[in-house]
């Protein structure tokens, strides 16, 4: 059975069944497994010191998520896009690690579980909070056309229950995910720990990963502690395997990556029973695979369909009556059209996607060709002055602040103004005046990426490999997201241990 996480809106049936992992093949129990392999010292025992080092059970796949395999590419327009005034996205070969992804843009219904989730625990005392988590309805109006029953019925009716949300901005859908990693953590504690779910979550008295682990929310479960001197009991921390790692946006390169789907173009992909050939026979333009076309070519009854929501023409949005060309007016469905190779739906049209990243024109440029990405704000956690953790907040939250200058730079390695990292070696003068906004450059730390396409767009802008930005505190009735997570371990999931395996039966057989 595959393994899946708790995620949003699941309500989870045979939990024991769901959250059960196996262990990687490399993993050989009996004699001395106990054992530290540079002490002799048993591990796990109070006895000798109560040193606990759990072995990995694998990473299961996140509900509604697909694993995408990481591997390098080469990122950014094709040869045959007709070329923009911005020429902000030349192409390089970078790589990128293996992710899980969401397998369909987050849906309105998501959404308002999560805005229903912030009013039952924050309304009260922060309302605020609250307000600032809702969508933005009035996106769906323009000055000339009349849309207010979009407006008043798309994200509040079930009716669009399984379409895509909108009018979310960048930092909304960052909250969101900071969100979903914490109910699905705590999640975890109920269903594999036996922790009582708390409903009356408010003000201070809200679990988030983060407080737990530093025992600072006391409304869970605890662990035994194999510590002689302590408490015997500490609450479960990442070293248990039972978290997983937190949800985010995408990179714009995880998202490119992904939305190329170029697994599919593998003649003889790795499995099971096969290594796979290392060559890619051809470069996609488009999700759908290397034909640079937006119909189903296949000769059976879907011949001719659009393979995605976008707008064919001025004007033309859906079709003629009888013979809608992509059966959708505005968006549609979020499980709607052709999937690509990994597995997910609409990485081309029907909404535009957030990705991580702060925009500049010149970032194909001067960022890594590993794991691509501009936008880093490192942050630290705060400690008071005896060495413990600061207190949580009144919202629950334990604090941080952004790593200083001085702290960059007494590493020797970045030269930084305002504690992030969205200048850095950009190759732009602009860069100088640190893109002052409205004067110089209509370009500033705010300015995000977004891709994908929509069902107001022409088809150029279904490619993968073209971009756009927006302010990141603006929303609009075309951009939508979806959400990933960092795998941990093998790149290959679970199929094999990382690394060649040739080594490790040699080692195994002496």
């Amino acid at each position: 059975m595959k393994r899946k996480l708790i995620g949003i809106g699941l309500i989870c049936i045979g939990a024991a069944t769901m959250f059960s992992a196996c262990a990687p093949r490399s993993q050989k129990k009996g004699k001395g497994n106990n054992q530290s392999r540079v002490t002799g010292w048993e591990l796990n025992n109070s006895n000798w010191g109560g040193f606990e080092a759990k072995e990995y059970e694998g990473q299961p796949t996140p509900i509604g998520m697909t694993f995408v395999q990481g591997g390098r590419f080469t990122m950014g327009a094709v040869d045959d896009e007709m070329p923009t005034l911005e020429n902000n996205s030349f192409r390089r070969t970078v790589s990128v690690s293996s992710f899980y992804m969401d397998e369909t843009e987050v849906e309105n219904v998501s959404y308002r579980e999560y805005v229903y989730w912030m009013k039952r625990t924050y309304f009260t005392d922060y309302p605020e909070l609250v307000a600032a988590a809702r969508p933005d309805e009035t996106v769906w109006r323009s000055a000339l056309a009349y849309n207010e029953p979009n407006v008043k019925y798309y994200f509040n009716t079930n009716a669009y229950n399984h379409y895509p949300v909108v009018g979310v901005n960048w930092y909304q859908a960052m909250d969101f995910c900071d969100w979903r990693s914490d109910r699905m953590n705590e999640g975890l504690l109920i269903y594999r720990r036996g922790a009582t779910p708390n409903v009356n979550q408010s003000g201070e008295d809200v679990f988030t990963t983060k407080s737990y682990v530093n025992a600072q929310y006391q409304g869970s479960v605890s662990t035994v502690d194999l510590e002689p001197n302590g408490s015997h009991e500490r609450p479960v921390t990442y070293e248990d395997g039972l978290f997983q790692p937190d949800f985010r946006l995408p990179t714009e390169a995880e998202w490119e990556y992904a939305a190329l789907g170029l697994i599919g173009n593998n003649p003889s992909p790795e499995n099971k029973r096969r290594r796979g050939e290392e060559v890619i026979t051809d470069r996609n333009t488009l999700p759908w695979g290397p034909k640079n076309t937006t119909r189903y070519g296949l000769h059976n009854q879907f011949q001719g369909e659009f393979e995605g929501n976008f707008m064919r023409g001025k004007g033309d949005y859906m079709g003629v009556a009888g013979g809608l060309n992509d059966n959708a007016d505005g968006p549609a469905p979020v499980t709607s059209y052709l999937r690509n190779a990994f597995g997910l739906y609409n990485m081309a049209g029907n909404v535009n996607e957030w990705v991580m990243d702060t925009y500049r024109p010149s970032s194909h440029l001067d960022v890594d060709d590993y794991r691509p990405f501009r936008g880093n704000e490192y942050r630290k956690t705060l400690f008071q002055e005896d060495g413990t953790i600061e207190e949580k907040d009144s919202i629950g939250h334990i604090p941080t602040a952004i790593v200083s200058d001085a702290e960059m730079r007494n590493n020797n390695r970045y030269e930084v103004r305002s504690g992030v990292l969205h200048n850095y070696k950009d190759g732009d003068s602009l860069s100088q005046s640190v893109y002052s906004y409205g004067t110089a450059s209509l370009i500033n730390d705010s300015t995000k990426v977004y891709k994908g396409g929509s069902w107001a767009d022409r088809a150029y802008w279904l490619s993968p490999g073209t971009r756009r930005y927006m302010q990141g505190n603006l929303s609009s009735s075309t951009i939508g997201f979806r959400c990933i997570m960092d795998r941990w371990g093998s790149p290959t999931g679970d199929m094999q241990p990382g690394g060649n395996s040739f080594g490790r039966q040699r080692y195994h057989k002496r």
